[in-house]
């Protein structure tokens, strides 16, 4: 019983360090990641981005902070994390090889809010449909057209002529 106390005491001194760190390492991820958002939201007001770009880019750069606060965490405990890195990028492959219609909307949406062709209130017409501005979402347009609503991709938005009537 002696030499089990002393074997988790032994554990404990290795492991406290370690688990320390690894607050450290997320605590300075999470207060990086509320400056960045500081400094992505002023330079939005200054550019006059809309609020689902901005929502959009602090949004990523949550995640992709949590996920290396989290891989780096993991390497200061101890694990192998090129494996994981190795999986993660595996995985980003397949899912964006699976995903690329709804990528492409979601880029054409990024793209469109940026450049803003159109903007909420317009009457556009495309491929047929025409219609009066709803809103801009990052995935589908939504038109007014006759008091029907007609959500149209983003993808298609950015490919096809669009014609903004006045």
């Amino acid at each position: 019983m002696e030499n089990l106390v002393q074997y988790l005491l032994d554990e404990a001194i290795l492991w406290i360090p370690r688990v320390i760190w690894v607050i450290v390492i997320f605590v300075v991820f999470f207060i990086l990641a509320k400056i960045i958002k500081r400094i992505i939201t002023s330079a939005a007001e200054r550019l006059k981005f809309g609020e689902n770009l901005t929502s959009l880019f602090i949004r990523a750069n949550s995640i992709t902070l949590t996920i290396f606060g989290l891989v780096t965490a993991l390497g200061t405990l101890g694990v192998n994390v090129s494996v994981l890195v190795a999986g993660l990028g595996l995985t980003g492959f397949a899912l964006g090889f699976a995903l690329k219609d709804t990528i492409s909307n979601l880029l054409s949406g990024i793209l469109i809010l940026l450049y803003r062709p159109f903007e909420k209130g317009d009457c556009i017409k495309i491929s047929g449909y025409e219609g009066t501005v709803v809103s801009i979402d990052l995935r589908y347009t939504e038109l007014d057209s006759e008091g029907n609503k007609v959500l149209i991709p983003n993808s298609k938005l950015f490919t096809d002529p669009i014609t903004v009537l006045q």
